[in-house]
């Protein structure tokens, strides 16, 4: 099962019990390091029993000094660096080679008695535990302007978008606002009428009695100068807008700064034969909100990262039965696991070897044993962070944000099956924007791309963050909204389609409204994805026939 972060003090005493359990086991992986050597020379020097001493000795070296037993561990390495000059000639050693062994398991065996060193502490490089400041309602906005007509019609705009705006027009109601209930973000203008700039004296004295619990501010003017900007930026405003006001250039920076949620913890599968170890590296990556799952057996893999679904593979090369540039070229050859990270870790310090492993092995980093705590979490998290960022990119759609035409497709494919497996049902919605064409042609595309961007704010502002949402291709746009019968999702649909008309697209020289139209069709009345899909097309059409801007349900 994967491993959930627990408490810093939960952590550091599994790493002490860890510790604890390895030092008690020293003395017998010496011993067996010892009775093999025994062996290779009792069996006139077998191939396969150099290689079996050879990848324990390669364990003893990673492992000691992680575990704060330095001595043991340079000893270990000496030894292995020994062991890889004689297997890599084929030959049994030579009378000095087989003096400096003996030599160094004698060392091997002192080394056990050495002090131990503190285990890291984790506390350096650990993010902040502190609970967030309370940012109150997520839909709730203060808008203060003393020009009472701008400000309903602005607040009748944001509205569309999924905001509860509510307007103040001084800085007194504003502050007993406030003071009662948070909002999620505060917009107000910069002059009123105690002064030129006393909208930002008013922010900066919130600010001084809230402290960390001030909402974002976006201020909002006729002023264009620097000085006025300035002013805003250093009483702590978020943006900065000149009147009148682009309505959806200010839905994205209000989006921006109240829609942030947590972003999901990455995932990290750790392959290691050295439980000890890779336990070890489970509990430093838990400490900071990583979620992991350890395996020690090579040939369970690959179960394991269908269920598991990682965002990096942090892989040992040395392992019995299969190393890990074997095992990495088995996960390349699956286009399923082509993008996953591997990062190998090793005792190896030879840069040829290293890049020859990568290469071999389709790593993507070359971690060196023993591995510092910080240097661990930050190769793992610019790894998965990046793996996650390509992943989203190649999914989505760059104008929107929405998944793409692909992406939409396959979570269509998921969703029915889902739906057919709890027996619920499912609805599915094409949306196409009308005279679209009309609108390039007359506004031109950066236009129309605006167009596009605030039906596709809007859906993802209305729409519940289970349902799916994809950008079809050019203006159509594909709506899945799961456990959702064909009434409920007309009304869902008609809801949008209302408010959408009412927002003001704004052109460089005027403004216009636009519309869409809809079809829906609903499982199981159609009872695959095939016939899902051409019904909800069918019902589109009919909905352009029949006038446009309406919305129709798909009937068998």
């Amino acid at each position: 099962m994967p491993s959930s972060p627990a408490t810093p003090t939960q952590i550091q005493q599994q790493m002490q019990a860890l510790r604890a359990a390895y030092a008690e086991k020293i003395g017998e992986r010496v011993l067996q390091i010892e009775q093999s050597w025994d062996r290779l020379v009792k069996d006139d020097w077998n191939l396969e029993t150099l290689r079996t001493l050879h990848r324990m000795v390669h364990s003893l070296a990673g492992s000691g000094a992680t575990f704060g037993f330095t001595y043991l561990g340079t000893i270990a390495r000496t030894l292995e660096i020994l062991l890889t000059s004689i297997l890599e000639t084929g030959n049994p050693p030579i009378a000095l080679q087989r003096i400096q062994v003996h030599a160094l398991l004698a060392s091997l065996r002192q080394s056990i008695h050495e002090p131990e060193q503190n285990l890291p502490e984790l506390t350096a490089f650990i993010p902040s535990q502190s609970p967030l400041p309370n940012r109150g309602d997520s839909h709730l906005i203060y808008l203060v302007d003393d020009d009472p007509e701008l400000a309903e019609d602005l607040a009748l705009q944001i509205g569309y978008f999924g905001y509860d705006v509510v307007r103040y027009h001084n800085s007194t109601d504003l502050k007993e606002a406030v003071l009662q209930q948070l909002p999620a973000a505060i917009l107000t203008d910069i002059t009123f009428s105690e002064g030129d700039s006393a909208g930002i004296e008013m922010i900066s004295a919130l600010r001084k009695q809230l402290g960390s619990n001030m909402p974002p501010v976006v201020f909002m003017s006729l002023r264009e100068d620097l000085t006025a900007r300035l002013e805003a930026a250093r009483a702590g405003g978020k943006a900065y807008f000149t009147k009148p006001v682009s309505v959806p250039s200010l839905v994205d920076k209000l989006d921006e700064l109240t829609r942030a949620h947590p972003q999901e913890a990455y995932r990290v599968l750790i392959v290691d034969d050295e439980s000890h170890l890779a336990v070890y590296y489970s509990l430093i990556l838990q400490r900071t909100g990583m979620v992991t799952q350890v395996v020690t057996d090579p040939f369970d893999l690959i179960p394991v990262m269908s269920e598991f679904n990682p965002d990096l593979i942090l892989m040992d090369v040395y392992m019995p039965h299969c190393s890990g540039l074997e095992l990495g070229t088995v996960i390349r050859q699956q286009p399923a696991y082509v993008g996953i990270p591997i990062v190998f870790l090793s005792t190896e310090t030879d840069l040829n070897k290293q890049l020859d492993a990568m290469n071999l092995g389709g790593g993507d980093e070359f971690l060196t044993k023993p591995i510092q705590p910080d240097h661990l979490i930050m190769a793992v998290y610019s790894r998965a962070q990046r793996a996650r960022t390509l992943r989203s990119l190649m999914a989505t759609d760059s104008l929107t944000g929405l998944l793409n035409h692909t992406t939409t497709k396959e979570q269509l494919v998921q969703e029915t099956l889902r739906a057919e497996r709890s027996q619920s049902s499912l609805a599915f919605a094409m949306l196409d924007l009308d005279h679209f064409k009309s609108v390039n042609d007359t506004y031109g595309h950066a236009t129309g791309d605006r167009v596009i961007k605030s039906l596709s704010r809007l859906l993802q502002q209305r729409l519940r963050r289970t349902d799916t949402i994809g950008r079809y291709g050019g203006e159509e746009f594909a709506v899945i909204l799961p456990d959702t019968d064909g009434a409920t999702a007309c009304k869902i649909m008609n809801d949008i389609r209302q408010r959408f008309a009412q927002i003001r697209q704004q052109s460089e020289d005027e403004e216009f409204s636009a519309t869409f139209s809809c079809g829906i069709a609903v499982y199981p009345t159609f009872s695959d994805v095939g016939s899902l899909k051409t019904a909800a097309d069918k019902a589109l059409y009919r909905a352009k026939h029949q006038g446009r801007n309406r919305v129709v349900l798909a009937e068998k």
